[in-house]
């Protein structure tokens, strides 16, 4: 009798399946063992077809961010002024980036793009700018947004009484309304800068002028035309707000947003912040210290960070103390502090060495970059070298001593000056180390630390201190005039180095308005050479905004922010939730 596979397998080598009774056939003639063959055969190869195409349906495809979703966020501080003309703390800054519109808008790479304006157009001597509205644009309240609200937004900033603290921004700029669509902005001078200064935030006219903008309402309960509204306001019994809930505005012009809901929690103080990330009140907190952010990444939180355009370094008053006319000292005191011991010791890691006036991030160029660092053994020995040679010698006194003849009659001189600072713990340890550095080749270094509140009213203001031991926030390249400028020079001006070059004037004053990129660049290149040459500081490093960050949170970049406030210019592109759809669905 033929056997039922020889059977099957005989039909099959000429082409013919088996009939469904010869198949049952084989199938009740199966032993027990062979049943448990076959079943186990079917088995393998279901599981293996079954693997087979996921495999297939897995290279078809890829994850897309889905609408829904949220993050909770702690601030520090408490919101008071949330308009773009008053906006000063962190918490105002944050929610008027989240709730407001400008005209223009930044992308997450840094590059300027039309934002409330449909177009905008330049006459050829930059000193007209006419922008034209997109249609059908809102306000969160339904309202459509208009040219009369641009106009009262920038009268509101110019406003001397008011004292915005963009005010400067529209120094000599005029505004008026051509139409409902349409604003021409006329300006005094070309201004390489007027573009970004278009990202101020829009204001509701009929919201914002039934009362001084001080004390209206709308400051804690602002409507504008931006990403995100505000839909729920939580307070403490005492009345002090605690917390926002944000809700993605639908209407919103640029963009579809995926997170539907943004919280924001405030904290008084940086450790009931940290607190409430460890409960979980909160997934996500920004600006905390290089200390505290060491020991939340040993505990697995995701971080995330980007060096700021802030320069810190030692702002020499050569009007205190008369030794800083020498630039050889200057010299030895910028190669005997040791930079990377900052960084390390001080920032754990999170902020640059820089060696010019101009941080990372302003300026689209690549500065040269230094080989064969030395060592900071070569760099001690390099300072002592240079100091011997200007006749510096260790006195009685145990430091570094010089003689000079002053009326006629011979003193000795010993190098020592001290540094002034804020009370910060990061400024504190850096003015230490440095103090270490110096006395390490013989420099006499006192370090002297204020409050901060003390630190500009007593000793910036009048300016009464040997080296100041500063921050100088940039957040863009006409801010450098500011600080440099030989104006600038007296309080209220922030030249803390008291720093006098007409040259340098000059170009500061030629690069605000040159709006050819090349050539304004060219001009700052100038500007460091300048400031290379007379040494009136010691650039130091440019500290990293921290961020503790959601481990589900997708699509961040901080890589081009200049400020803690920037994170949220690309919120559009956030998300916490996905789902798997062939490429060719995806877009």
């Amino acid at each position: 009798m033929e056997n039922p596979y020889s059977r099957i397998r005989r039909l099959k080598i000429f082409g013919k399946l088996p009939a469904k009774n010869e198949i049952e056939k084989a199938i009740l003639s199966f032993s027990k063992r062979e049943y448990i063959i076959f079943f186990a055969l079917i088995a393998i190869l279901l599981v293996s077809t079954l693997s087979i195409l996921q495999k297939i349906n897995k290279s078809f495809l890829i994850q897309v961010p889905m609408q829904g979703g949220y993050i909770s966020e702690g601030i520090v501080g408490t919101p008071r002024f949330i308009n773009p003309a008053l906006a000063l703390s962190d918490a105002d800054r944050d929610l008027t980036t989240l709730i407001y519109s400008g005209l223009m808008r930044k992308d997450q790479n840094g590059k300027l793009n039309p934002d409330l304006a449909e177009k905008v157009e330049n006459s050829k001597d930059n000193l007209n700018y006419t922008f034209t509205l997109r249609d059908k644009i809102y306000f969160q309240d339904g309202t459509m947004v208009t040219a009369d609200d641009v106009v009262f937004t920038i009268n509101t900033v110019k406003d001397p009484i008011l004292k915005s603290p963009r005010k400067g921004n529209f120094d000599g700029v005029v505004v008026e309304k051509i139409d409902n669509k349409t604003v021409k902005f006329t300006l005094k001078q070309p201004s390489s800068v007027f573009l970004e200064n278009m990202t101020l935030g829009i204001m509701p006219v009929r919201l914002w002028n039934a009362s001084p903008i001080e004390l209206n309402d709308a400051n804690t309960n602002p409507i504008g035309s931006g990403p995100y509204q505000i839909t729920k306001i939580n307070r403490e019994s005492s009345g002090s707000i605690n917390s926002y809930e944000l809700t993605a505005f639908k209407k919103w012009n640029l963009e579809q947003l995926y997170l539907e809901n943004v919280n924001l929690f405030f904290f008084s103080n940086e450790e009931d912040l940290i607190s409430a990330l460890e409960k979980g009140t909160v997934d996500q907190i920004s600006s905390i210290t290089p200390k505290n952010a060491n020991i939340l990444k040993e505990k697995s939180y995701r971080i995330e960070f980007s060096v700021l355009p802030r320069v810190f370094g030692l702002f020499f008053n050569q009007n205190q103390n008369q030794i800083f006319t020498d630039k050889r000292v200057i010299q030895a005191i910028n190669e005997a502090i040791d930079k990377e011991q900052i960084i390390k010791g001080v920032l754990s890691g999170y902020g640059v060495v820089i060696n010019d006036p101009i941080p990372p991030n302003i300026i689209a160029y690549q500065k040269l970059k230094a080989e064969n660092i030395p060592t900071p053994e070569e760099k001690l020995a390099k300072a002592t070298e240079i100091l011997a040679k200007d006749g510096w010698k260790v006195g009685s006194s145990g430091f570094l001593e010089k003689s000079f003849v002053i009326n006629k009659r011979k003193t000795n001189k010993v190098l020592e000056f001290s540094i002034s600072t804020g009370n910060t713990p990061e400024l504190v340890k850096s003015a230490e180390s440095i103090q270490k550095n110096l006395q390490a080749v013989g420099m006499k270094v006192d370090v002297k630390i204020f409050e901060t509140g003390n630190l500009n009213q007593s000793v910036i203001r009048p300016r009464n201190y040997d080296t100041l031991l500063f921050g100088q926030i940039i957040n863009n390249e006409s801010d450098l005039l500011a600080f440099w400028h030989s104006s600038q020079r007296k309080d209220p001006g922030l030249n803390v180095a008291m720093y006098t070059n007409t040259k340098v004037d000059k170009i500061l004053e030629d690069a605000f308005i040159t709006i050819n990129e090349e050539n304004r660049i060219k001009k700052y290149v100038q500007f460091e050479d300048e400031i290379r040459k007379d040494m009136p500081a010691v650039f130091l490093y440019s500290p990293s905004f921290i961020y503790i960050v959601s481990k589900n949170l997708q699509g961040l970049n901080i890589n081009s922010i200049t400020s803690p406030a920037d994170r949220f210019l690309n919120i559009q592109s956030w998300y916490t939730q996905t789902d798997n759809v062939w490429k060719i669905f995806a877009n």
